[in-house]
């Protein structure tokens, strides 16, 4: 199968390497957002030898592409530009949203996939993956769900995107700066799909109430991070939680808690004595609490080099492909597909 990547961030850099060891995907084209990439070979951009594909800025050659999938993965999704790669007749895998849109939301795909005899899918791991693939297939295990949690505890120094961490996510500002930036809006387009799968699937009521939070940690002294010094009183760690309450009861919860280590918070957030990690939760008969490790890099300057969570992330999206491009044409999420695999090594195959 014939695969563009569309961007080469930190996604599109593992998706690269993940597409080349495939035994069923061919890498064949490649877009890039600055110009001065333009004309390069792909291999040499995400640091690898040469592979014999040249990148290009310009979108109309993508479309002009003959490929069976584009795996699309910008800083920030433009609805505008998948639909035009699902109406060219190319397939979409994309780790930036679209895990379970609402019939509102995903009209406009909904059609351009019917025209182009396309489809087009959200995943990941974090959304798209660990908060709600991942607590909908424990819950088999369980009778009589009453709760399900997909929750995050990570080091924010090992995530190698400067400018997002600062300007975006607001670390290193003051308190009010990130409670009224952006980032809970960015976030919960996705998150909260996440909580309606689970809902949905669990079958818990309709009436069920979204509610969303978000709390911030200052520092108390000088932390040294790669976005500079987080000076005393300036935003160290975060913690966003989106839930579905029934009754009074809490019945989804979806978190994600983000530090700058931890040491000199407040308030004295740690990740316990557990570290970092990703949970999963079901309360049931019987309960369910799986703790994955894997995902964090070592160290804060090894997950600079190469972080586990956006490798994940990537490759989770590439082992989607052949299943995407076997799927009937629409949008198609974890509950429309089978069981997604990753491949041998080629060195065992």
């Amino acid at each position: 199968m014939r695969v563009i990547q569309w961007a080469t961030g930190g996604v599109g850099k593992a998706a690269i390497e993940t597409l080349l060891l495939h035994p069923d995907l061919e890498l064949v084209g490649c877009w890039v957002h600055s110009a001065d990439k333009h004309g390069r070979d792909v291999g040499e951009l995400v640091g690898l030898d040469p592979i014999g594909v040249l990148a290009t800025s310009s979108k109309e050659e993508v479309l002009a592409m003959e490929a069976d999938c584009v795996l699309y993965a910008p800083l920030v999704p433009d609805r505008d530009d998948v639909a035009a790669l699902l109406r060219s007749g190319k397939n979409v895998v994309t780790p930036v949203g679209w895990f379970y849109p609402s019939e509102r939301d995903g009209a406009p795909l909904a059609a351009a996939c019917e025209e182009g005899g396309t489809t087009l899918h959200g995943t990941g791991i974090n959304p798209g993956g660990i908060t709600e693939l991942h607590p909908l297939m424990f819950s088999a295990l369980s009778s009589a769900v009453r709760f399900v949690r997909g929750e995050e505890f990570s080091d924010i120094r090992t995530y190698d995107a400067p400018d997002v961490v600062r300007h975006i996510m607001m670390f290193g500002g003051l308190p009010e700066e990130a409670m009224g930036g952006p980032m809970l809006g960015l976030l919960t387009g996705g998150f909260r799909q996440s909580v309606r799968m689970c809902l949905d699937a669990l079958g818990f009521s309709k009436d069920a109430e979204l509610r969303t939070s978000q709390e911030v940690a200052v520092a108390t002294a000088p932390i040294d991070s790669p976005i500079g010094t987080i000076e005393p009183g300036h935003v160290a760690a975060q913690r966003f939680v989106w839930e579905a309450v029934v009754r009074d009861r809490v019945v989804v919860r979806v978190a994600v808690n983000w530090l700058m280590g931890e040491e000199h918070l407040d308030p004295p957030w740690s990740f316990g004595p557990e570290g970092e990690r990703f949970e999963v939760e079901v309360q049931g008969d019987p309960p369910a609490h799986v703790t994955i490790r894997g995902w964090q890099p070592e160290s804060v300057a090894a997950g600079l080099v190469r972080n586990p969570g956006v490798v994940a992330t990537a490759v989770h999206c590439v082992n989607s492909i052949p299943y995407v491009v076997a799927a009937p044409p629409g949008i198609r999420t974890y509950l429309d597909l089978p069981l997604v695999a990753g491949r041998a090594h080629p060195d065992l195959a």
